[in-house]
Parts: structure tokens; C-alpha cells; sequence
């Protein structure tokens, strides 16, 4: 079949990849002169199955209150006139509570372990490098309060047979030598060894060069205006460049999907999050974190990325407003310090920021919408790069008649009430396994 793909972020990519593997003519269309310019540019370099975790959780609008007043607060809001953010707001906290955010969290961890499997048969069969290291990542607490809240993540882990080891002091210090230096200013941290680092960027760069050699092609610099629909199918794109037809449309555009498919009747609950990193070369390798450590108190990723440490965090609703903010900054520069003072030179950190898709519930939409040819592949909010080669292979799966791997239940647009018209499921693919 000919298909067409929107959008060559990582989960656009993947998907054109794992398209083409499949035996399609894929092309791949995006504004932007190459592939993961956007989100997948400065992302904090994790690969967390293990750390899937929903942003809606019981307990969080109280803690979003302490947040809002700390000096280094993980969550800022920006009120504004506009009702998509007050709208995604509500139920987000609709979903903060015990019930929904053990389903949530079961959901993210089956897509998101996946997806690390996924992955890793990929670099067994491709050879691809991308600063890649599988290490583990250490969530690090710095009260016990922290440590005793972690008991209902722990929970999830067991069920879904995640491995997890809880640590003391010491047992921090023997996975992350470096934080022996800052000994005293944490009390225990939950390692997660199957989890995986990497440089998204380099990744999704490379992977497009290996979906050209199988045939995609990408037209760069190309605007997206409007799908052209007909009855239940869609049957063109318009373009700056021009209309331009497939078969089916698989929509990968990230926090900018809602545009695109309103204007078609269909609302999903995408919203962006913001997000920032500062990159910051390493000064002393042994006072560098090995793989990838969380900050549990200021909701940050310091993570290894070959000679660089990616400083990854904030939860920032502003909308599509990209500017760089100091104050953002300074916190990300104030985690790695206090934690590894000793790693690397901020002062010549590069400075960047970008527009996590997130749901309400923390799980992507993966799967088919009211058109029989039109796939969404979004969503995936912080853990776009973790899910993605998984979330493509499940959209490679289903375009192609073909059972997927894993379960799909939770996965499709149709979990939201909003939801006016049903979604085509092709037939022979299962929902629930």
C-alpha cells in the first residue's frame, strides 16, 4: 500500500521505518528541513519502561499547589483564555485518583516495555549507535516521604513484572558512583535496571537514513494544511507543495495532531506540555552520572549521553509558546549541581526547550479513528521517545493486517467520551488479548 505519514519526529520516523519494513511505500511529510527537529531534539535522553508513570496520580493537585511555590518548582501554569488547556486541565484531574492511574500506569508500562524490546531487536539487527547505554535509571529520593510514596509505583512493577530494586544510601552510591560526593543529601532511590539512555536526536536521524535505503521518502520543509476527506476515508493532503494522495494516513504530528483533526470532526485531548534541557559538556567523567538519574523533588532527568550530561524536566503550561525562560534554567542547572557538582561546565550548557503531546491519562493514541484510513499515532507525552519504536510497530502491525504483539485495549482514541463517531477497527485485529 501506499502510505503516507505525518510528521518525522521519532514516533514519525519509527513509523515510516517499521512501514517500510513491512513492504509499504511510505512517504514521510514535515516542515521542518529534517528529521527530529522538534521534541525529539533536546529530550532527556531516557528509554524508561520502568518509570511510565501518569502524570494524573491521587495526591498530585495538592502537590501541584506545593509545587507552584517552590523557587524551583517542576510545574509552572501560565493562565490564559483558552479553553483546550482548562479542558485537558480537567481531566487530568479527573484521572488523580488510585483506580485510573494504576490502569493508566499498567497501559504506559505494557506499550513502553514493548517498546524497549522493540528496540533492542532493532540495534541487533541494524547495528545502529546513538550514544545508546543500558544502565538503568535510578529515581533518587531526597526525603523519606518520597521513598514511602514510591510504595504504589512498586505495586504496578510487581504486577506487570517490571524488575525494580529499592536502595539505600549506599546501594545509590554503588549504582551511581558519583553521588558519593553528595553523600547525606538523599535518604534511598528505586533502580529500574532494564531501562535504557540514548541521544533521541542522533537516533531519529539515523533511522531516517535507513528508511531512505528501504524506500521512504521525505519531503522536508513541506507545510501540512488540511486533510480532504470523502464519506469515512480520507483521500488527499493538501500541502504547500501540493495535494498529495496514498492509500492510508498515518497522523504523527505530535502536539499539533488536534489542528489537523478538528477540522476533520474529530477532537482528541492532546495538549503540550513544555518541556526544557540544558546539555552540558563533561568536565570529570567519574563525577558524570552513569546512565540516567531522576530527581524525584524537582521532577528531573540527569542523564549520561556519551561525552555530554542531558538535564531534562519541567512541566511548563503556556500553550505553543516556545520561549526560553531563565528561571527554567536555573532549575535544571540547580538539580545537577546539588547532585553532581563536579560533572560538567553549565555555563556552557546549551539551552533548549520543547512541546511534549500529552494526554489527560498519560497513555498515547495509537491505533484507528472514525476513517478507515486514517491511524493516529500521538500523545506519548514525555515518553515519546521510550514508546516509540513500539508504538510504530503496533501501527505497522495493524496497517498491515496483522495481530499485534501486545494488547491494544486503552490504547485507541474511542477511551474518550468525546468521542461521537466509532472507530474502524479493521477487521481480524483484536482490541483486548
Amino acid at each position: 500500500m501506499k502510505i503516507i505519514v505525518l510528521g518525522s519526529g521519532v514516533i514519525g520516523t519509527t513509523s515510516a521505518y517499521y512501514l517500510a519494513k513491512a513492504g509499504h511505500e511510505v512517504t514521510v511529510i514535515d516542515r521542518q528541513p529534517a528529521a527530529g527537529m522538534e521534541t525529539s531534539y533536546g529530550n532527556a535522553g531516557e528509554i524508561s519502561p520502568g518509570y511510565a508513570t501518569p502524570w494524573a496520580g491521587p495526591g498530585v493537585p495538592a502537590k501541584a499547589v506545593k509545587w507552584l511555590l517552590m523557587k524551583h518548582s517542576p510545574l509552572v501554569v501560565r493562565a490564559r483564555f483558552d479553553p483546550d488547556m482548562w479542558s485537558w486541565m480537567l481531566q487530568m484531574l479527573a484521572n488523580c485518583n488510585h483506580k485510573s492511574y494504576e490502569i493508566n500506569k499498567r497501559r504506559m508500562v505494557r506499550i513502553a516495555e514493548y517498546s524497549r524490546d522493540v528496540l533492542k531487536q532493532l540495534r541487533a539487527d541494524t547495528g545502529i549507535t546513538y550514544d545508546d547505554r543500558a544502565m538503568g535509571t535510578l529515581q533518587l529520593f531526597r526525603t523519606q516521604k518520597q521513598l514511602d510514596a514510591a510504595a504504589t509505583d512498586i505495586a504496578v512493577l510487581q504486577q506487570s513484572g517490571v524488575p525494580y530494586n529499592v536502595l539505600d544510601p549506599k546501594g545509590c552510591e554503588l549504582a551511581e558512583p558519583a553521588l558519593a560526593k553528595v553523600r547525606g543529601s538523599f535518604v534511598g532511590g528505586l533502580q529500574l535496571p532494564g531501562d535504557e539512555t540514548g541521544d533521541c536526536f542522533k537516533f531519529t536521524q539515523k533511522l531516517a537514513e535507513m528508511a531512505k535505503e528501504l524506500g521512504v521518502t521525505f519531503r522536508h520543509e513541506v507545510t501540512i494544511e488540511n486533510l480532504v476527506t470523502e464519506g469515512d476515508r480520507i483521500v488527499g493532503v493538501k500541502t504547500s507543495k501540493g495535494e498529495l494522495k496514498a492509500d492510508h494516513y498515518v497522523l504523527a504530528l505530535g502536539s499539533y495532531s488536534p489542528f489537523l483533526l478538528r477540522r476533520i470532526g474529530i477532537k482528541i485531548p492532546v495538549y503540550p506540555v513544555k518541556g526544557y534541557s540544558i546539555t552540558v559538556p563533561i568536565l570529570d567523567a567519574s563525577g558524570a552520572p552513569e546512565s540516567t538519574v531522576m530527581d524525584e523533588t524537582y521532577k528531573v532527568a540527569i542523564t549520561r549521553l556519551g561525552d555530554r550530561i542531558r538535564v531534562g524536566g519541567t512541566a511548563e503550561l503556556t500553550g505553543f509558546d516556545l520561549t526560553l525562560r531563565q528561571a527554567r534554567r536555573e532549575t535544571l542547572e540547580h538539580s545537577v549541581t546539588s547532585l553532581f557538582p563536579q560533572g560538567g561546565d553549565v555555563s556552557k550548557a546549551e539551552f533548549w526547550c520543547g512541546l511534549r503531546p500529552n494526554t489527560p491519562d498519560g497513555t498515547p493514541i495509537v491505533g484507528p479513528t472514525p476513517y478507515r484510513n486514517l491511524f493516529l499515532n500521538t500523545g506519548h507525552g514525555t515518553l515519546g521517545w521510550t514508546m516509540s519504536c513500539g508504538s510504530a510497530r503496533v501501527t505497522a502491525d495493524i496497517l498491515s493486517g496483522r495481530q499485534p504483539d501486545i494488547s491494544l485495549e486503552g490504547l485507541f482514541m474511542d477511551r474518550y467520551g468525546s468521542i461521537n463517531k466509532p472507530v474502524q477497527v479493521p477487521s481480524g485485529i483484536v482490541v483486548a488479548a
